[in-house]
């Protein structure tokens, strides 16, 4: 076996572990058993636990932005919208380690992480798309941020849900959250107020 198809295997294998136990169930005494070598030899090529995470997880991150990045070639906003959510689905379906690695390490809510830069990056490509719509409804263009935020960690914890069930089907899923997040935007109040507080406020 060469240096490279070495590496290879070491990711291969390290990617299945560290999808099944997370970072801090998995040993570069396993990696290297499983791979049938001596441990020297990972850390000849990764240097350690935390370096032969970070390739496995660089791997992930690039596979899912590219899906999400080629997805968006729509024009329409709702197609867009369509193709965002079933990409990322598409991602989680043919690539569930990858997807358990991101979101165990990573948990979305955290304040830095693989996960939450990526969902970052898709709602900045969204807020462009919601703020010319929202101009041209009339809504104040400053909350396009906020929304596209809103919209884009809605499919991804509808995404880390079907993770496991994978039921209904895929295109099913997909279906029905954008059916939730284009008629809950088509009927935006422009200025929405919670009726709970309005109510408590009252003498």
């Amino acid at each position: 076996m060469t240096s490279a198809e070495r590496r290879e295997q070491l990711i291969d294998i390290s990617r299945s572990l560290f999808a099944e136990r997370g970072f801090e169930g998995t040993s570069i005494e396993e990696v290297a058993a499983r791979a049938g070598v001596s441990k020297p030899i990972v850390y000849e090529h990764f240097g350690g636990k935390e370096g032969l995470f970070a390739v496995v997880v660089d791997r992930e991150v690039r596979r899912l932005l590219e899906m999400m990045r080629s997805s968006l070639t729509a024009g329409h906003p709702r197609e867009l919208l369509e193709q965002a959510a079933v990409a990322l689905l598409d991602y989680i379906d043919n690539s569930s380690d990858g997807f358990r690695i991101l979101v165990r390490d990573s948990p979305i809510g955290s304040e830095s992480g693989s996960f939450v830069s990526i969902i970052g990056d898709i709602a900045t490509r969204v807020e462009y798309i919601l703020a010319d719509e929202f101009k041209a409804r009339g809504f104040g263009a400053k909350f396009a941020p906020m929304y596209a935020q809103m919209l884009v960690g809605m499919v991804a914890t509808t995404g880390l849900w079907w993770l496991d069930v994978r039921k209904p089907a895929k295109d099913v899923v997909a279906a029905h959250l954008v059916n939730l997040a284009w008629h809950g935007l088509s009927g935006l109040d422009k200025r929405p107020t919670l009726v709970t507080r309005a109510q408590s406020d009252r003498p």
